[in-house]
């Protein structure tokens, strides 16, 4: 896949070692979570309609940047072990779905997996970061760390991202095996959405203010998405108003 420039720095020895000492996640936040009752639950129940006996053939997730702002700090820190990413950050709601399955083993699931991921809010910002016209260090909005279960699945409740100059809407994401966030991904990757969900997204009230990407205007043009996105791009449904589910399946090299 084509990549632009991956402005991301090697770890500290601060950040080796604290990793280090955190080690392998907990699945025991996670069952808390799990149990919550929040209204993430609601769009799970409806996400498990999904068939994943449907979807495309399973094959390898394309590796991709990591990008400029992936907060790789947070990895040790538990607090990041949620379904809810939005630390109330407002937008339109989605639920997302990942499966992970074994592309070395027929495609079985892959449980006990962490799945990191982070995006921009609704207005393109990244969290953590000094960015033109934002200084967000010190916070970590809009990211989060599950655990895949049996099944292979981890569930996120997120807010659709917006968008910024020269790309295309994206989320980033990436697998550790056996939940050790200490040791390296195994895949580093970004989903995509369809631009009919995203123009819809776009031009409603919340988003008004900064309306349609004028930037890059599809895959084609997008310098992570050129080539396509046919194992990238979630199958997604819902409305504006209701929000929506995202999935995807997700094969990784176990």
């Amino acid at each position: 896949m084509k990549q632009p420039p991956d402005t991301t720095q090697p770890p500290s020895p601060a950040r080796r070692e604290a990793l280090g000492a955190f080690g392998v996640l907990s699945a025991a936040p996670l069952m808390a979570l799990a149990s919550s009752g929040d209204a993430e639950a609601a769009w799970a129940e409806q996400f498990d309609a999904f068939d994943y006996a449907a979807a495309r053939t399973c094959a390898l997730i394309p590796q991709e940047t990591a990008g400029p702002y992936p907060l790789l700090d947070v990895l040790g820190d538990p607090r990041m072990l949620r379904r809810d990413i939005t630390e109330g950050k407002p937008g339109v709601a989605l639920a997302l779905t990942l499966k992970l399955v074994n592309v070395n083993a027929a495609c079985a699931p892959i449980s006990n997996a962490a799945v990191y991921i982070w995006a921009c809010d609704k207005d393109g910002v990244y969290s953590g970061y000094q960015q033109p016209g934002h200084d967000t260090r010190g916070q970590t909005f809009m990211r989060g760390i599950q655990l895949s279960n049996a099944n292979g699945v981890v569930r996120f409740a997120s807010v659709y991202p917006g968008w910024y100059p020269g790309r295309i809407t994206h989320m980033h994401f990436q697998v550790y095996l056996n939940a050790n966030t200490g040791g390296s991904a195994s895949a580093t990757s970004q989903l995509a959405f369809p631009q009919k969900v995203t123009k819809a997204v776009y031009d409603s009230a919340l988003y008004a203010g900064r309306g349609q990407n004028t930037s890059v205007k599809d895959f084609e043009h997008d310098g992570v998405f050129s080539d396509g996105v046919s194992l990238q791009l979630c199958k997604t449904k819902g409305a504006v108003d209701t929000g929506f589910a995202a999935k995807l399946l997700v094969g990784v090299a176990a």
